[in-house]
């Protein structure tokens, strides 16, 4: 049974003794039938719930589509920049240099994962002091990452100096070489990971077993199982790096051809 209406919901008409003859659930003043205007009040709360929520899904929409262009013209200013022109010289020159990087990680893309290869290749000399600086740098965070240091800094080192490039510099040729150079720190540490059961590699400074980095970070880590499938990770991901730098390369020969002075 409905709650007797001492106000009209509508228009605000106060009932009294007056209306004592008036219809149950009608207003004596504009004949409003109470029950239906309270329905009809439920419908229209209910409808600007549901375009409240329309609009606020089309303005989340619309919020999405505007960070989405906003990371691409990010993407594009930042790592697809190009200067206004180039002279042929310079043009030509690196052109020829980033032909001979091609050819060269081509080569450790071919050879896989051969320690031998590897370890007695000239970019092996140039990983190695950056790896063992690692060691040092990260020994204020306790012994586990003392280890992984200098692998991680081998790598750490050349993927700074292409956001150095790209962010700082606006220089994305540079940024492609340093990214090849990435991916070839990755392609480097693959067989010190190979070794990680066997540990038959030569240590700096004639260090015996117990100092091979990948040896103790998989058995601390409790994953020397997974040596050779780690090991074929950092492999491969390498690969992809440098394949990507080829690709970043191509894009700024391409489009650089026609600004040549």
């Amino acid at each position: 049974m409905m709650t007797k209406i001492m106000q009209c919901p509508k228009c605000k008409y106060k009932v009294d003794s007056k209306d004592i003859h008036s219809k149950e659930g009608e207003c004596p003043s504009c004949g409003v039938i109470y029950e239906k205007y309270f329905a009809y009040l439920q419908r229209q709360q209910a409808s600007n719930v549901k375009s409240y929520a329309v609009t606020k899904k089309a303005a989340l929409n619309d919020n999405k589509a505007i960070r989405t262009k906003a990371l691409g013209e990010f993407i594009k200013r930042s790592f697809l920049h190009l200067p206004e022109q180039t002279d042929s010289l310079s043009y030509w020159s690196r052109m020829i240099g980033f032909a001979l990087f091609a050819l060269w990680g081509l080569k450790f893309m071919l050879q896989g994962i051969d320690s031998d290869a590897l370890m007695g290749s000239f970019m092996h000399n140039v990983n190695l002091p950056f790896h063992e600086a690692g060691h040092i740098f990260f020994i204020p965070f306790g012994r586990f990452m003392t280890i992984l240091g200098g692998s991680l800094f081998q790598v750490l080192l050349p993927f700074g100096l292409m956001l150095g490039f790209v962010f700082y510099q606006k220089e994305i040729f540079g940024a492609a070489i340093m990214l090849w150079w990435t991916g070839q720190s990755l392609i480097d540490i693959s067989p010190y990971i190979d070794d990680a059961i066997q540990r038959n590699l030569p240590l700096i400074g004639g260090m015996g077993e117990s100092a091979h980095d990948w040896g103790n970070l998989l058995r601390m880590t409790d994953m020397l199982q997974h040596t050779h499938t780690i090991a074929n990770i950092f492999f491969v991901f390498g690969c992809l790096l440098i394949l990507a730098s080829y690709a970043w390369g191509f894009y700024y020969f391409s489009r650089m051809r026609y600004k040549i002075r």
